[in-house]
């Protein structure tokens, strides 16, 4: 039509001038598109004229005249309106619109101007392509948005000219690796396409150039943006590399990408992208590759080929299965996509089967490369949904492929790097369904088995190499307790060999510098054993030396792993005997070659370090720093093992072994008090040593049964050091008394001090040795102390005098830790000192001037003034550094004084204060202050004296000492984050505050501070919410201070547990403790009892002195407090009626409330722990608080419950009537209680009755109580409830067959009931003949409670608290095991009630399909009460409309007043009738413009009839095929659309923060591919939807609807407006 208008005006104007004039615009406006348009149509009009032969002057001037003003078209309309749209471009519509439209119009010029004109204006245009850094347009220039589409219309005119079409490809090129992410694909598709489509001849040549290009830029830098843009190209040109090669002369052959190795490699990165656009194009590529292969049917590659590996191969003798394995490998990654185990896991079977295909082909040729393989573990291992992760590992630890030598090898990489970094996941970790509490998780045990057969599946030259790669992986990055844990496991459990040397001890140490990072200790030992283990069962010794084997053994903790008296202690010893003499030689600078013949012995390895550690340099008179203790640490462990190694020789004798070891160090102690001339470096070395032999040497104290606390080695080496002790003592004394006054003797100070406890202890066993310390050494050291701290204060304080006081004050707190341990009495002299210690502390001080302190108490130090002369600058340092460290021990070190003075001397009455309470007073004023003034770490000593004095002050001073109690708390809180310190200052505090002298004080005696204590105690439970043991701690303290520790009752035990009474919510709330924690936490707790479990067999069992932080710990706390308790006691029986009452309340009100809870709820739980205590105290009632206990147990067994609390009810309702019958009428009367709202109730009742055998032998008149039971359980047979006929045919059978017996014994008994209850029978067990209810019936019958349970014989401890809940289908970790109970050193029990069932069937039994039903009818819904109706337009008066279907849809619209919008939706690729019925309705309630569709027939279907009702015939469609959709795509850009797709990628804009433009055109995916990777580089953006759940994929209606509706929101404001204006 324009072409026909055009002609018409030309013809009827013969002034072509003067029409082009009329169409120009001025130089500096902006003219409409339209414009614009008609003078594209003129000019394109001229075309005939200019090419007209008529070569006359007026016809020639014409043209020229024409020529010059298409030129000046070009030059000064349409490049500088470019530049000035560019400076403009804001990504509007009407921009992009214009834009189009100028390049239209160069175009058209370009095309009678010749490929000259085309060439100088691709010259002016091609710098623009080259971006600047912020990629925007200068003044006067092109942007390289706009630059890009100049080009493309330019390029049809210069593709002759190979030089500058070199140019435009170079610059493209270019571009695309520094132009931001959305101009890439507009380079691609706007230049790269044009040039392979207008230049012929070129093209084989320009392809050859992109695809080396991207190559080779992809193998320097293989990031995931080279890659990601990579595959935009490779995709958007995959229609020109991907097509079948019909020129088989060379010459002629367009490159294939498929035989570069990196093409691979870029798809493979592509695959395990983190951009699922990525991922899409690298998946599309692939299939492309594929199928171009199979069409093709030749080999690939065609022959042998010079690289390495070929990742792609094809064979045409094997189409099918490798046609079936693609096939299914891209079905795999797609469903990848969805992250849904339940669709994965299928197609992943089929991987198996395809993968043993290939590898056992009968000409040996692998047609797969494991390299695909990791592509879908890597894919599954970086998945968001956890369960996935999981999938992916499990399914590779048995991958059967891995035995085969050359997949394991081509997998090592892969082992080492992704797959050890995604098993750092500790989550992977957690039980398995099925698995107790304290099983080794699935996973682990699969990796075991894994890491064993990986590894002998390897070839034996490459293990070694790929084991200490994996270690070194290890080593180079942080780990969680659990991980590391089970790694290091599962590295102990492969095949011995000597595959580490020194680089392997190295790469281990790396591993075990990780596991120190985390607070678990009881783990981190455990992996230090695995470790170790692994180390010993894997290095090559002759290639490392013994000093590198006792340097590595440094890294093992004695108090976490390798400690003396353990398993793993002992194969080391047993290791290093079997190998001695295999290991490597050290060479020194004295060596002979001859010598290396030799190989050495442990024992002379030993005694030449001992040589060497006490060679020393003569003194150089200066005071030096003390020498490194671990090189004393390194020499101590490398004597014991030593000695314990000797000690498995036959006829080895410890004390010659000892003597020859430590005879160089016995030499020097003997002459360290003596010999003036002995450098102090090696005396101090030498008392290094003696604390590690003696702190090293000694057992754990955990040590298991059949190991004595002092063996052979410990006692002969105690032996050879009492013959030296006093030499030791008098150094010790000497040194400690006036020379060092230094600030490194400081340091030095706490070394001898550590070595006086030490000889202190070990003195204890010889009675001469302690006197000998007690009247000698420790008065003299306390004098000098004391003599020292009483010296006038100086003005300026030096160094020597506050080091002095320093020393002092730690000498004395020493002697006060001694005297504390001290089993002895104390001696006079000693204690004569001590008092004089205590008249320092709390006599007068004139300089104190507060009542309330003490002037020796919380006494400061003052850093001391430097000189030059007294001190280098390295001393400087550590004053300016450490001082503050130093003031606050000898802080810390008065209150251990103070703490120790208090409970052996006493408090004296001062002469400031009158009176002993004013003394106190002031002492606890002191430690309130200290509290504020140490370090949180070091406040242990102050809550010790704390506890001592807070009882003989509350009386007197309650409002002071509760300020210390909850400031003494708040210190604690504030420690939570810092386990180190926060476990001892907790144990502290309560140890402080919930003593029996506090607790038993009411609420008239002390008010504020038992309400103080109440609000402590909740907030124990608040805290243990989050921090597993908090509470835990509190129990055990209650529960062992009440616990009654001896049979006979005593006045002082008495008092002790009378304040149990005050504080019953305590021993309540610990009863039902046990919240439902995190994951991670629960994860943690069971790993914990995991470890716990392999006993000795793990060291760190023995060598770690771990608290018990199990959230079961309180309730097994006060359970067995609870079972200690004596019947016979007043106080007991009271205390125990009191707590059921508590309990009762509990489970009361928590059935009372309208809450619903479910399974395994933290309610649920509450109630099911209630009832279990209530069990276990029933044994200790009394007979008259029994009367008052039934009539709460038949209420409970009213209320709905679950089944675990039912089974429970139920056995208690049975065990009162078996030990007091005289209640069975109360029980009968139970099935007269009609209950409206639990109707089936009487279900548990009748369960009582299947137990009646166990209750008639106690009742006086069985015959008539039989009748009664008949009685009942007959009207229940009648029910209307299939549930309560089930349970009553169950106890009729049951209760029959007692009343047969009886009637046996006495004649006619029951003979009036015979004929009838068996009718009955007969005819109710003839009803559950077939069916489903035969089956209940079945069921029913089978079930724990009515088949192998007897509610006599297995009332046991192991019943209720492990059998029941794990038969009743609670949570695992509500199971308490009987070995738990057992572990606590307290429990005891009794024959009548045992702690294992005697019984082993009922613990055998697994759980049954037979649950319990009693649902209540109180919460039944109306089931119409919200009903959503849908409104049928078509069905409402439809005669009305149908003259206005006649009309086409927009007009139809427009006469009902329906306004459209100028959104265009686009649907061609979606093919399922129902999603595209729902998508008309939503189109065409929100105003679409249009919807596109592949096929109009579509709406004739009646799925989508059925969801569009009748929208169809309001909405405008088109019709566009997919194969169309790129030209209709870019047609829609060129009239200013904005294309947007649904897609995630890296760039994708959030739909809440992205605003649509007018002109929006909406792309949406197909159902399961979604958008093809084709098509993505013509999206203009796109807009990813917020999800918050696992799924990651909405339905394609559901999401465009989202979308849809966010656009007509954005612009409902302006349409609204509009109408309204054209309303008024």
């Amino acid at each position: 039509m324009h072409s026909v208008l055009i002609n018409a005006v030309l013809k009827s104007s013969p002034d072509h001038d003067l029409l082009l004039e009329s169409l120009l615009w001025p130089s500096e406006s902006r003219p409409e598109p339209q414009r614009v348009d008609a003078l594209t149509a003129l000019i394109e009009g001229l075309g005939p004229s200019l090419s007209h032969p008529d070569s006359s002057p007026d016809a020639l001037a014409k043209r020229s005249r024409i020529h010059d003003k298409i030129d000046s078209v070009i030059w000064t309309k349409c490049l500088p309106l470019l530049c000035r749209l560019s400076a403009e471009s804001g990504g509007d519509a009407g921009c992009r619109e214009s834009i189009s439209a100028v390049c239209r119009l160069l175009s058209a010029c370009v095309a009678l101007r010749g490929a000259a004109a085309g060439r100088r204006a691709a010259l002016a245009v091609l710098p623009s392509l080259q971006p600047c850094e912020d990629h925007g347009a200068a003044a006067g220039t092109l942007s390289v948005e706009v630059a890009i589409e100049c080009m493309a219309c330019l390029i049809p005119f210069i593709s002759t000219d190979d030089q500058l079409t070199d140019s435009t490809l170079s610059s493209a090129l270019f571009s695309i690796r520094s132009l931001p992410d959305q101009l890439v694909s507009k380079i691609t598709v706007r230049i790269l396409s044009t040039l392979l489509r207008c230049c012929g001849g070129a093209r084989t040549r320009i392809l050859e150039a992109v695809l080396e290009d991207l190559i080779r830029w992809h193998k320097q830098d293989g990031s995931p943006g080279v890659t990601e843009r990579a595959l935009l190209c490779l995709a958007a040109l995959s229609d020109h590399l991907l097509s079948p090669h019909t020129h088989p002369a060379p010459c002629t052959r367009q490159p294939d990408p498929r035989l570069r190795l990196q093409f691979w490699r870029i798809v493979q990165d592509g695959l395990v992208h983190g951009d699922s656009v990525s991922r899409k194009r690298a998946l599309y590529l692939l299939k492309r590759c594929a199928a171009l292969s199979a069409q093709e049917g030749v080999d690939f590659p065609p022959s042998a080929s010079d690289q390495d590996e070929t990742l792609f191969k094809w064979a045409p003798n094997k189409t099918r299965v490798l046609k079936e394995f693609w096939e299914d490998y891209a079905l795999v990654m797609e469903t990848l996509e969805e992250n849904q185990v339940h669709v994965v896991r299928p197609v992943l079977n089929r991987i198996d089967t395809l993968i043993q295909t290939t590898v056992d082909d009968s000409q040996g040729l692998s047609l797969f490369h494991p390299s695909w393989l990791l592509c879908v573990y890597h894919r599954m291992f970086h998945s968001e949904n956890k369960s996935l992760t999981r999938e992916g590992v499990c399914h590779l630890l048995e991958l059967q492929v891995l035995q085969h030598p050359a997949f394991a090898l081509a997998f090592s990489q892969f082992i080492v790097g992704p797959f050890m970094g995604v098993l750092s996941e500790s989550s992977l970790f957690c039980r398995s369904a099925g698995q107790s509490i304290g099983d080794c998780p699935e996973l682990a045990v699969k990796l075991q088995v894994f890491m064993a057969s990986f590894f002998t599946s390897l070839p034996s030259e490459d293990r070694g190499g790929v084991l200490l790669q994996l270690i070194q992986r290890l080593g180079a990055r942080h780990w969680s307790a659990v991980p590391i844990l089970f790694i290091s496991q599962a590295l102990s459990k492969l095949p011995t060999g000597q595959l580490l040397g020194i680089s392997g001890l190295t790469a281990l140490r790396e591993v075990l510098l990780c596991t120190m990072i985390t607070h678990q200790v009881l783990l981190r030992g455990a992996a230090q054993c695995f470790l170790l283990n692994s180390a010993l069962c894997r290095t090559a010794v002759s290639e490392v030396t013994l000093d590198d084997i006792f340097s590595f053994l440094m890294h093992f903790r004695a108090d976490e792993s390798l400690c003396r008296g353990t398993e793993l202690w002992n194969q080391l010893c047993v290791w290093l005997l079997e190998h001695e003499g295999s290991f490597k030689s050290r060479i020194t600078d004295g060596d002979c070659a001859d010598l290396l013949t030799e190989k050495e012995t442990v024992k002379a390895h030993v005694q030449e370090e001992m040589l060497a550690y006490l060679r020393v340099p003569a003194s150089t008179g200066q005071n030096e720093r003390l020498p490194d203790p671990r090189e004393a640490d390194k020499l101590a462990r490398a004597i014991l093992l030593c000695v314990d190694m000797e000690k498995n020789r036959p006829g080895a004798e410890i004390n010659s072994t000892l003597d020859s070891l430590l005879c160089p160090l016995l030499d020097t102690l003997s002459r360290v008090s003596t010999n003036i001339y002995l450098p102090l470096r090696k005396s101090d070395k030498s008392l290094q040593l003696v604390l590690s032999l003696l702190q090293l040497g000694a057992m754990p104290h955990c040590q298991r049964v059949g190991v004595e606390p002092g063996d052979d080695v410990t006692v002969a080496m105690q032996k050879l050091l009492l013959r030296l002790i006093d030499p030791i003592q008098e150094f010790l004394l000497r040194r400690l008394c006036g020379e060092l006054q230094e600030l490194y003797d400081v340091e030095r100070a706490e070394l001898y001090l550590c070595v006086l406890r030490q000889l202190a202890v070990m003195c204890r066993s010889s009675l001469q040795h302690c006197n000998k310390v007690q009247q000698n050494v420790l008065p003299k050291l306390i004098k000098y102390a004391l003599s020292v701290l009483q010296e006038p204060a100086q003005q300026i304080p030096s160094v020597a005098n506050q080091v002095m006081k320093v020393v002092a004050m730690a000498s004395l707190a020493a002697v006060c830790g001694i005297m504390e341990q001290e089993d002895t009495g104390m001696q006079s002299q000693t204690f004569s000192a001590l008092k004089s210690l205590n008249d320092y502390f709390y006599g007068p001080v004139a300089s104190s001037q507060h009542q309330d302190s003490l002037g020796n108490v919380n006494k400061h130090l003052i850093k001391p003034k430097l000189t030059d002369c007294s001190s280098d600058l390295e001393a400087q340092g550590l004053v300016l550094q450490d001082w503050g460290l130093v003031a606050a021990n000898f802080m810390r070190d008065q209150w251990i004084c103070l703490n120790f003075l208090i409970k052996a001397v006493s408090i004296p009455e001062s002469a400031g204060h009158s009176e002993a309470s004013g003394t106190l007073k002031a002492a606890l004023s002191c430690s309130v202050e200290a509290l504020a003034l140490l370090p949180s770490d070091l406040v242990l000593p102050v809550l010790a004296f704390m506890e001592s004095v807070l009882p003989q002050l509350v009386q007197d001073e309650e409002a002071l000492c509760v300020q210390a109690v909850n400031l003494s708390w708040e210190l604690v809180k504030g420690l939570s984050t810092n386990p180190r310190d926060f476990w001892p200052a907790l144990k502290g505090f309560v140890a402080m505050t919930f003593q029996h002298k506090l607790l038993r004080l009411t609420d008239a005696e002390a008010p504020t501070l038992t309400a103080t204590l109440e609000e402590i105690a909740a907030e124990f439970l608040e805290l243990s919410q989050s921090k597993s043991g908090v509470f835990g701690v509190l129990v055990q303290h209650c529960c062992q201070m009440w616990t009654p520790q001896h049979p006979d009752r005593d006045e002082q035990a008495d008092n002790v547990f009378s304040s149990v009474f005050n504080h019953v919510n305590i021993v309540t709330e610990a009863c039902v403790y046990g919240p439902v924690f995190r994951r991670d936490q629960r994860l943690v707790q069971d790993v914990h009892i995991y470890v716990e479990k392999l006993g000795d067999k793990c060291a760190a069992n023995v060598a770690v002195t771990s608290d018990n932080r199990d959230d079961q710990l309180p309730r097994l706390c006060v359970l067995t407090f609870l079972n200690h308790l004596d019947s016979c006691n007043l106080q007991h029986e009271r205390l125990v009626e009191q707590l059921i009452m508590e309990l009762l309340k509990k489970d009361s009100d928590i059935s009372k409330s309208k809450t619903r809870y479910y399974s395994n709820s933290l309610q649920h739980r509450v109630k099911n722990r209630a009832w279990q205590t209530v069990l276990l105290l029933l044994p200790k009632l009394r007979e008259e608080f029994v009367a008052t206990l039934l009539n709460h147990v038949f209420q409970a067994g009213f209320c709905s419950n679950h089944a675990s609390v039912k089974y429970l009810i139920e056995w208690m309702m049975i065990l009162i009537l078996v030990r007091y019958p005289q209640h069975i009428n109360s029980f009968w009367t139970c099935f007269n209680t009609v209950q409206e709202k639990t109707k089936t109730s009487v279900c548990t009742f009748l369960s009582v009755l299947v137990h009646f055998s166990v209750i008639v032998p106690h009742l006086k008149d069985e015959v008539l109580q039989l009748r009664k039971a008949l009685d009942v359980i007959l009207q229940s047979c009648f029910n209307h409830n299939f549930s309560v006929r089930l349970y009553a045919l169950l106890a009729l059978k049951r209760v029959w067959s007692l009343a047969e017996r009886v009637a046996e014994e006495e004649a006619g008994a029951l003979s009036g009931l015979s004929s009838v209850v068996q009718a009955c029978l007969d005819q109710a067990e003839a009803m559950q003949s077939t069916g489903n209810a035969n089956k209940n019936w079945i069921r029913i019958q089978e079930h724990f409670f009515f088949s192998a349970f007897h509610p006599i014989r297995d009332y046991s401890i192991e019943t209720i608290f492990y059998t029941f809940p794990s038969l009743s289908e609670l949570a695992a970790d509500e199971w308490i095991p009987p070995w738990k109970f057992e572990k606590l050193s307290g429990f005891s029990e009794s024959p009548s009630f045992p702690l294992r069932n005697p019984s082993p069937d009922l613990g055998q039994l697994q759980p049954g399909d037979w649950i319990q039903q009693d649902i209540g009818e109180q919460d039944k819904e109306e089931r119409w009460a919200d009903v959503q109706k849908k409104i049928i337009p078509w069905r409402l008066g439809i005669q009305e409309v149908e003259p206005e279907l006649q009309l086409v849809p927009a007009q139809r619209a427009a006469r009902l007043g329906k306004q459209h919008g100028a959104l265009l939706v686009v649907a061609s690729l979606i093919d399922k009738p129902t999603n595209l019925g729902g998508l008309c309705r939503t189109c065409e309630i929100f105003g679409a413009s249009a919807l596109v569709l592949d096929n109009l027939r579509h709406v004739t279907d009646k799925h989508f009839q059925s969801l569009s009702v009748s929208s169809e015939l309001w909405l405008p469609l088109v019709e566009v095929k997919p194969v169309e959709l790129p030209d209709f795509l870019q047609l829609k850009k060129d009239e200013g659309y904005c294309i947007v797709g649904v897609e995630q990628t890296a760039n994708s804009q959030s739909l809440t923060d992205y605003q649509f433009p007018e002109k929006t055109l909406l792309l949406l995916g197909n159902e399961r591919e979604g958008i093809p990777a084709s098509l993505l580089q013509l999206l203009d953006v796109c807009v990813e939807i917020p999800q918050q759940g696992v799924i990651r994929s909405l339905n394609v209606h559901v999401s465009a609807a989202l979308l849809i509706w966010e656009y007509t929101r954005q612009h409902l404001g302006c349409g609204s407006s509009e109408v309204d204006s054209k309303h008024s």
